[in-house]
């Protein structure tokens, strides 16, 4: 590293891909039942630590192409989002795009698979590119990822209590 390096140069070095984690939780529910749950985009506050007001366009739906806004918080910091649906597959996956398909920033992947009585819930998160708005350094896209991490982690957590006490 030469003495004219900076912070962006090191940013643009950083590989989105770096920058992904896949959390698991089991639930007591069938797949169908659990797609349905997260698929419906305006129940995401229930179990987002982060998330709340989360809404499909007028006339969308869980289905691909269909778009949908939601606010965010953290660190005392509230902004909104809008996210494109790439894939809804009833009972075994439910993809959405932060940015949209086309330019999007984030992916959140959830994925069903029975497992008992029950389903097994992947929830992933991976940076599609880099941008600033979320860091400029490889110390605050690690720090995002691991607080998207633990975020993920009580979400599914909170999704397995909320359906065991339906």
């Amino acid at each position: 590293m030469s003495a004219t390096t900076n912070e962006h140069d090191l940013f643009e070095v950083l590989a989105a891909s770096a920058f992904a984690f896949t959390r698991r939780a089991w639930v007591d529910a069938a797949p169908a039942r659990v797609y349905d749950l997260v698929s419906d985009v305006s129940a995401i506050g229930r179990w987002s630590p982060n998330a709340t007001d989360v809404t499909f366009d007028q006339g969308a739906g869980p289905r691909a192409g269909a778009w949908f806004s939601g606010r965010n918080q953290k660190d005392g910091r509230e902004w909104t989002t809008r996210s494109q649906v790439v894939r809804a597959d009833p009972g075994e996956a439910f993809t959405f795009v932060v940015g949209g398909a086309e330019d999007g920033i984030v992916q959140w992947n959830w994925t069903f698979h029975p497992q008992g009585r029950g389903t097994v819930v992947e929830q992933s998160w991976q940076l599609l590119r880099l941008d600033p708005v979320l860091g400029t350094t490889r110390a605050d896209l690690d720090a995002l990822r691991d607080y998207m991490t633990n975020s993920v982690e009580t979400t599914l957590i909170s999704l397995a209590q909320w359906i065991a006490e339906e």
